[in-house]
């Protein structure tokens, strides 16, 4: 039987998820970008530009998001992406770890000056979002709701805070439905990751919860189900590369 995501923590069976998560991602922040590029080979960058193009092609032409909400920022490589892309945005980026939102200020200062007016990162909970009802058009997390503390509270809260007819864009790592894709899944995910994790991030359980994450996540029908429990209107899902990543887009009614 999957276990549910939410008892999946990194660290040990007793404090919350997310303090738990937090104090990871503190611990591998320096490591998380060229983890992410050595893990995906590059390619969570296309992953993450055909989410996005997506989620717009959703929104209509005639809808290009003014608010912008990017939750699970981590060091703001999908903010930073949205800025580029919608330059007359303002894009809020939000997380529970100090360690990658001060890697996040970092790079904006150093890569993206020009971005403070319009991009803005600040510390706070998926599932206590510090916003108004209606206040964004659009909502993406890349990589993030796996980690969540309670996955469906998340997807609510996420909700509240769309506008009516703003769409949520969610790009997460899955496991390939094919069971010998699968299967070499597994001995990379399970063996590889984890050992090149350690000698990289120096956290010796980070990266072996990453892969236990992966699976105990919903995935594909499984998640779209799940968004639509949380008052999701027209959920879709599009897998990329051999299912080792998913896309998942919904509206807000």
């Amino acid at each position: 039987m999957m276990e549910s995501p939410e008892l999946v923590k990194p660290y040990n069976d007793t404090d919350a998820k997310g303090k738990q998560v937090g104090e990871m991602f503190d611990s591998i922040a320096p490591a998380y970008d060229f983890m992410n590029t050595a893990m995906t080979g590059g390619l969570h960058r296309l992953w993450r530009d055909r989410a996005l193009r997506m989620a717009l092609r959703r929104l209509g032409a005639d809808s290009a998001p003014r608010r912008v909400l990017d939750v699970a920022c981590g060091t703001g490589d999908v903010a930073f992406r949205i800025h580029r892309m919608l330059p007359e945005a303002r894009v809020t980026g939000i997380d529970l770890s100090p360690g990658m939102l001060a890697i996040a200020r970092d790079k904006m200062a150093k890569e993206a000056p020009g971005a403070g007016g319009s991009v803005e990162f600040i510390e706070g909970d998926c599932l206590d979002l510090p916003f108004p009802d209606d206040s964004f058009d659009l909502v993406t997390v890349a990589y993030g709701v796996r980690n969540f503390e309670c996955l469906e509270d998340g997807y609510r809260e996420m909700r509240r805070v769309l506008r009516p007819g703003g769409v949520i864009c969610v790009v997460e790592l899955s496991e390939p439905a094919s069971k010998p894709l699968r299967a070499l899944y597994r001995l990379y995910s399970r063996h590889v990751i984890p050992f090149v994790g350690r000698l990289v991030s120096r956290d010796s359980r980070a990266y072996t919860y990453l892969p236990q994450s992966i699976a105990a996540c919903p995935q594909r029908r499984d998640m779209t189900l799940m968004m639509s429990r949380a008052g999701f209107a027209n959920p879709l899902f599009k897998s990329l590369t051999f299912g080792v990543v998913t896309i998942y887009i919904a509206d807000k009614d």
